[in-house]
């Protein structure tokens, strides 16, 4: 487990909030998921560390060639619509149910060399009321640096509408693996955050449960801000569906029918959850994406070593 100071002092809290103007929140872009790994069938190693079409970071493919670091841009079908009742099958639907889950879930804004970009994150229940739980790459870029300006917005609305505030964090945390190699198996960050007018962010927005070493397989929910064409990221989406393991063999993660592009990096996914009251426990997050199956996101295994991370987060 590694860790980074995010803020030490109120002043450091205040500099990260007074950045985030809302011009900047509207200007800055989605982190790829983790690139998009290509060709897995020729072997060698998955992608790391923040990438995408931004060109934060890019690196080899797994054919020797660059990789294909842009999501795609191509119109969907109905499947975007909203719906009433919500499905338990779909690859991308807004989510228009309420619940806790539009207050637990929420954007993520951060700087990572010099570039501002969103991801997804959700709060968790915690000793201290302050974690979210998100993906390692939307907290530090593999091997290389951490995020800085790190912020957390609950419940993130059209046109930039904050309407639980938002929480800077103090410490993040990413597993080893992470932090040395950029291992998908391993892409999660926990985040404590600092409080919003003196208040927790589990006592404004309430948690999610959380577990670990759970089955693998069954039916499943991911939620997320994507923000790549044909989505705008202003909107909570969902994907539901039952988790598959890796066809490849590349890596410890399940995958789920979801065509939520980037920006949903980090969006918890959800077992035993109640659509109409939006709760259930996280138990992976959105992480990547095969070039060559777009309907797929995959999410890392929650073991042993994402407990660790979470119960050190939950004391900090």
């Amino acid at each position: 487990m590694v860790e980074h100071v995010a803020a030490r002092t109120a002043a450091d809290h205040r500099r990260v909030l007074d950045y985030w103007t809302p011009e900047r929140m509207a200007k800055a872009l989605p982190i790829g998921l983790l690139g998009i790994v290509t060709d897995v069938t020729d072997g060698g190693d998955l992608l790391g560390g923040v990438t995408g079409g931004q060109g934060v970071r890019t690196a080899p493919s797994l054919t020797g060639k660059k990789a294909d670091l842009s999501l795609p841009r191509k119109l969907m079908g109905s499947h975007h619509l909203t719906a009433a009742r919500p499905d338990t099958s779909t690859i991308g639907s807004r989510w228009i149910t309420g619940g806790a889950v539009a207050r637990t879930t929420g954007r993520v804004f951060l700087t990572v060399a010099g570039a501002d970009f969103v991801c997804s994150a959700s709060t968790v229940r915690s000793a201290n009321k302050d974690v979210v739980v998100t993906a390692g790459h939307c907290v530090k870029d593999g091997a290389g640096e951490w995020a800085a300006n790190w912020t957390f917005v609950p419940g993130y609305g059209t046109s930039g509408l904050r309407p639980y505030g938002q929480y800077t964090a103090r410490r993040m945390f990413v597993a080893g693996p992470w932090s040395r190699s950029g291992d998908d198996n391993y892409d999660v960050g926990m985040v404590a955050l600092g409080t919003a007018h003196g208040r927790h962010v589990a006592d404004v927005v309430g948690t999610q449960e959380i577990a670990f070493n759970g089955g693998r397989g069954g039916q499943a929910f991911g939620f997320g801000y994507p923000a790549d064409p044909p989505y705008d990221g202003d909107h909570l989406v969902y994907c539901a569906g039952r988790l598959k393991n890796d066809p490849y063999g590349q890596t410890r993660d399940q995958g789920l029918g979801c065509d939520m592009t980037a920006g949903a990096s980090g969006g918890p996914w959800m077992t035993g959850f109640d659509t109409a009251g939006g709760k259930g426990t996280i138990t992976s997050l959105s992480s990547f994406k095969y070039s060559d199956d777009q309907r797929t996101m995959y999410g890392p295994y929650f073991g042993d070593a994402i407990k660790a991370l979470f119960e050190t987060a939950q004391r900090a």
